[in-house]
């Protein structure tokens, strides 16, 4: 037969936590020799419950009563979630809580923080949480809020933080400039609708249909390649250091441009190295697809409409070769809608990430190399986002040499 005997059951353990922010004021409040001991030994009485030690523990080791220690963990655990450590610490017996902030209080400490430093006449482009609560304390009497006058940093950012606003980040956006920017995209798509409708279903090519033979080439400069020199020698990686180890300092060499093309049918990749990329660079590249491709074939590139492929003297070359070339513009800001740049990404990542060079020459040999490995064994790059509500018997739409001058 079982038998319980009374009164040896024990209530449940409440965990304790300290909230986030919290353990760091508290540890900074205990140590800090300006801190009142009473204050101090408060914060102690919070970090050592946080590190699992009972009320009896932290009463014996600070030298309070049991009483002390439990009624610091009980405020703590009551607190209100505007609360701010020092606010909780130094609200002695009998005093009470300080008023509550209310919620417009709250929504005009919001609108500040969606402001900018700036337009208060501050030099800082974004606020801290300190220059916030600083601002909050010195304008709040006038805006008719006296009770964020006093109001801590741990407790502007408690309201902000359950707002999910964070006035001292900024993440970037780009904003829509082009207003034929759907349009384009659809012109650019139905290009790659119509270049997956030129492969049977084990990825051949198939054949071009009499009179309507399209190269089509995806096309985009990288500017900028530097050739950088090492200043000492790699070491080797050894048994007891598994990794290249290189000297910190380095020598720049200067810089070269890489003009590219990825032709989307055979996956092949076709490179111009240069010092630069202006006009002249350019019309060296379209020469260089005029020469590769069968004289009445038409070649149609996707690129995006810089200046400089509209520029006078690549009117003049392409008046000199009319019909041969057709051009499908991206959309502004839609680098991405171009397939050669997911080759640039590889090129950079399997080649021209970490490299050293002795000179801007090798460099270039070096490029040119890399080309010449990726086309003994071409991939083709297929485009698989948005086509399936492409309709390929549409017509593409591309820019002529008269429209293109015009």
């Amino acid at each position: 037969m079982i038998s319980y005997k009374r009164g040896n059951r024990r209530a449940p353990c409440m965990k304790f936590t300290l909230e986030q922010n919290h353990r760091a004021e508290l540890e900074k409040l205990a140590n800090s020799g300006m801190t009142p001991v009473v204050i101090a030994q408060r914060a102690k009485i919070l970090l050592m419950k946080a590190d699992g030690k009972s009320a009896s523990a932290i009463a014996e080791e600070l030298g309070v009563s049991r009483h002390t220690a439990e009624l610091w963990i009980k405020k703590y655990r009551t607190r209100s979630e505007d609360d701010s450590v020092e606010d909780l610490l130094n609200v002695d017996k009998g005093r009470g809580r300080k008023e509550e902030i209310t919620g417009e209080a709250k929504t005009w400490l919001i609108s500040i923080a969606c402001t900018q430093p700036k337009d208060y006449g501050y030099a800082a482009e974004t606020w801290t949480t300190k220059a916030l609560t600083q601002h909050i304390n010195k304008t709040a009497v006038d805006a008719g809020f006296e009770r964020l006058a006093t109001i801590t940093e741990s407790g502007v950012y408690r309201i902000l933080d359950k707002c999910k606003i964070k006035p001292f980040r900024i993440q970037y956006y780009c904003e829509r400039r082009d207003p034929d920017f759907d349009e384009k995209m659809h012109n650019v798509l139905l290009v790659y609708k119509q270049l997956q409708m030129q492969f049977d279903e084990e990825g051949h090519l198939l054949p071009f249909e009499e009179g309507q033979v399209v190269h089509v080439v995806s096309y985009d400069e990288k500017p900028g390649i530097q050739a950088i020199a090492n200043t000492a020698d790699d070491l080797p990686p050894t048994e007891n250091n598994g990794t290249i180890k290189r000297d910190y300092e380095y020598k720049r060499l200067g810089t070269v441009s890489l003009l590219a093309g990825i032709d989307l049918q055979t996956g092949e990749a076709i490179p111009l190295v240069s010092d630069s990329h202006n006009s002249a660079d350019y019309i060296e590249f379209l020469k260089i697809l005029d020469a590769r491709y069968p004289k009445g074939d038409t070649i149609r590139l996707v690129l995006d409409n810089l200046k400089v492929h509209r520029a006078k003297k690549v009117i003049e070359y392409l008046s000199t070769v009319e019909g041969r070339f057709e051009f499908v513009f991206t959309p502004k800001h839609a680098s991405w809608l171009n397939l050669v740049e997911s080759f640039f990404s590889k090129m950079t990542k399997q080649m021209l990430k970490g490299i050293r060079v002795k000179s801007k020459e090798e460099l270039v040999r070096r490029i040119y190399a890399y080309f010449d490995e990726i086309n003994a064994e071409p991939v083709v790059f297929h485009w698989k986002w948005h086509l399936n509500d492409i309709d390929p018997t549409e017509s593409v739409k591309t820019k002529t040499l008269l429209e293109m001058s015009s």
